[in-house]
């Protein structure tokens, strides 16, 4: 075994300009929705690019139920969902009484289709939530065919594609609503936090006040203190001021943080790829860019059953590893009990569950880490075979 390196999963990106950021608000008097958060919001779309408007919020969740709010579904509709996904996407989907009706992955890439999507569509479909699984974009032309000829409403979770791109556009951009996650170890951190985004200003317009307790104006928009009407319900899913301008100078070096994850994750694939028993998830056409969140293997075959000892390895030699996802959402005991889903109807999102390692490819780490990662995992592949 090479000599031992300590190599995090994931880890905050934290520099002097991100906490001078945070103190220049906590020397001020405007903690929250105020303009940090508006200048964050106007930052994040310039990034998305042309047509993004955005909207900060106080988590990803928090922007896919303010999107299923505002599109007024509940109790009797139905939302196609992957079955490979973080709960929180399916969460949000339950919390306004809807049904997820959950469909299973692609093997290449961990994402859902067009072709699986159309064979769950039924009357009392209203959308499709997609996940660009592990950062790897959705084939998005016919997801986005698909859901106009049944006019139905896409939400995109972008949780952990930020700069993930399809034919040069943002996802989020596609569908009616994207939602971003903030969380410590994604590609930029408020801390906590999220964006709603969507092409659709008066949606953005909208989401906006339902996130801040369906007030018609903020305080900055009073013409005397503390007036203000509430013509519609609300909630509290604010960000704060601290968040944002934490978020603001993240944006600012995303060119340089999807730059260095790219280079690990290419570095790390090359030393992998082709190794027996081993599949790599990653962006399958060239019209598709994928935000290298994590290097994602699939152990195939005998090695399948042996992930969780070589997962136990890996970490006693200093490398950290995550899994995506602990197991498919119909096997989680909420929704096992409540809908009585099938496993079996679910064995591609099983397999990735079950047998998937996501190694590390943060901006936290170099070339060097790289080597270490692929030397280890491929020394430890051999004692468990």
């Amino acid at each position: 075994m090479s000599e031992k390196r300590e190599i995090p999963f994931g880890r905050p990106d934290i520099t002097d300009v991100d906490r001078e950021a945070v103190m220049r608000v906590l020397h001020g008097h405007i903690l929250t929705h105020g303009p940090e958060c508006k200048g964050f919001e106007g930052d994040f779309a310039a990034f998305m690019g042309a047509g993004a408007h955005c909207v900060s919020v106080s988590s990803c969740m928090a922007a896919l139920h303010l999107a299923y709010l505002h599109f007024g579904f509940g109790p009797g509709d139905e939302v196609i969902a992957p079955a490979l996904t973080h709960v929180a996407t399916v969460h949000a989907i339950e919390w306004v009484k809807a049904r997820p009706v959950l469909v299973d992955a692609d093997p290449a890439t961990g994402n859902i289709r067009a072709e699986q999507i159309a064979r769950a569509i039924t009357p009392k479909t209203r959308a499709i939530s997609l996940v660009h699984f592990v950062g790897i974009p959705c084939e998005m032309d016919d997801i986005v065919a698909l859901a106009d000829k049944h006019g139905l409403k896409i939400v995109e979770d972008c949780a952990i594609a930020i700069g993930a791109r399809w034919k040069g556009r943002h996802v989020g951009l596609f569908g009616d609503v994207g939602t971003f996650s903030f969380y410590p170890v994604k590609h930029m951190t408020t801390g906590e936090g999220g964006m709603f985004a969507s092409r659709h200003k008066e949606v953005v317009d909208a989401v906006s006040k339902l996130r801040a307790f369906g007030v018609d104006r903020t305080h900055t928009e009073r013409s005397i203190p503390g007036l203000y009407e509430v013509p519609s319900l609300g909630l509290n899913y604010r960000m704060s001021e601290m968040q944002a301008a934490l978020g603001r100078t993240q944006t600012a070096r995303l060119p340089k943080t999807l730059g260095r994850r790219k280079e690990n994750f290419t570095a790390l694939a090359g030393e992998l790829r082709g190794t027996k028993g081993l599949r790599i998830l990653d962006a399958q056409r060239p019209e598709a860019e994928n935000s290298h969140y994590c290097l994602t293997t699939v152990l195939e075959g005998e090695l399948g059953a042996k992930r969780n000892d070589l997962v136990a390895r890996l970490n006693a030699a200093g490398v950290g590893t995550s899994i995506y996802y602990p197991q498919p959402v119909p096997r989680m005991k909420y929704y096992r009990e409540k809908y009585g889903y099938d496993a079996n109807s679910y064995p591609v999102a099983s397999q990735i569950s079950d047998c998937s390692i996501a190694l590390p490819v943060g901006q936290h780490l170099g070339r060097e880490d790289m080597q270490y990662i692929a030397r280890t995992f491929l020394e430890v592949l051999k004692q468990v075979r």
